[in-house]
């Protein structure tokens, strides 16, 4: 291959992803309570729950140093691409740009372009799909990445989340209403804007009607279904993937549809029972 695709941590590869020899994958870290966890093939989602449930304080994230992005950038490969979660959400792209100027720096020149997903998790791995499948079709470089921009500025990103207190408490829902129905189970249906900022879309009373809900947002809003992948992300709680999955391909044909478990970050930022889905 003379090219490599570098996902940070917040995006989920899939056990085909992995075994290509195409993807690698930029740790973030978390800490919490004591515990330090590289977000890498070591993670125990199981154990990472348990720790999060018995802490008094909220887990705090750290994204990968522009060093170690420059060193993902040290490869025979010929042409680098980079995925990040949105640079509204965390530095990691910024991170990533400076790993490719302190690598231009030193080495000179190289086909390394990133790009900064507007999303996270799943959202990550399509956008990491499709840079593969233009560069399967014998694109040039820079036409991988307009492809590519062009395909994420379509994307659209939906969760449902048990609680936001993560996110709220790590200030990553600037500019939103404070959620405070939590005494009447009001669960917000959430999603993000064009520019990668979080933004609730409604609500309902529980997580059922509020996948649902969800469910109809994206049957309404998603146009060309048969040309995209539906993506779910759960958070330890496969059969709510299925179940919004179902929902979902009963009445709108997709190309493909793939569902994959939470990894760090996002099981970080998703919680026990999160459900997030990108198209």
């Amino acid at each position: 291959m003379d090219y490599k695709v570098i996902v940070d941590s917040c995006g989920e590869l899939t056990e085909e992803m992995k075994a290509s020899g195409i993807y690698e994958t930029a740790s973030l870290e978390i800490d919490v309570n004591g515990h330090h966890i590289v977000d890498d093939e070591t993670f125990d989602q199981a154990r990472f729950l348990k720790i999060v449930e018995e802490s008094p304080e909220c887990p705090k994230s750290s994204c990968p140093s522009p060093e170690r992005y420059m060193e993902g950038y040290r490869c025979e490969a010929g042409r680098v691409y980079v995925v990040t979660l949105s640079a509204e959400l965390s530095g990691s792209y910024n991170s990533a740009v400076l790993g490719k100027n302190l690598y231009i720096e030193e080495y000179g020149e190289k086909d390394i372009h990133i790009f900064n997903s507007r999303s996270a998790s799943v959202g990550e791995t399509l956008i990491a799909l499709k840079i593969q499948e233009c560069e399967g079709k014998g694109m040039s470089f820079e036409e991988v990445v307009k492809e590519t921009e062009a395909y994420i500025a379509e994307q659209n990103t939906y969760f449902v989340l048990e609680t936001l207190e993560t996110l709220r408490k790590n200030g990553r829902l600037t500019g939103l209403k404070a959620i405070v129905a939590t005494a009447l189970n009001i669960k917000p249906v959430m999603g993000a804007t064009k520019e990668g900022m979080i933004c609730q879309l409604g609500q309902a009373r529980g997580v059922k009607k509020a996948l649902s809900k969800m469910s109809e947002h994206i049957l309404e809003e998603v146009k060309d279904a048969s040309e995209k992948t539906l993506a779910i992300s759960h958070c330890n709680c496969r059969e709510r993937a299925e179940a919004v999955k179902e929902m979902l391909t009963s009445r709108m044909k997709f190309r493909d549809a793939i569902i994959v478990d939470t990894a760090g970050i996002s099981s970080m930022y998703a919680a026990d029972g999160g459900i997030i889905v990108v198209v």
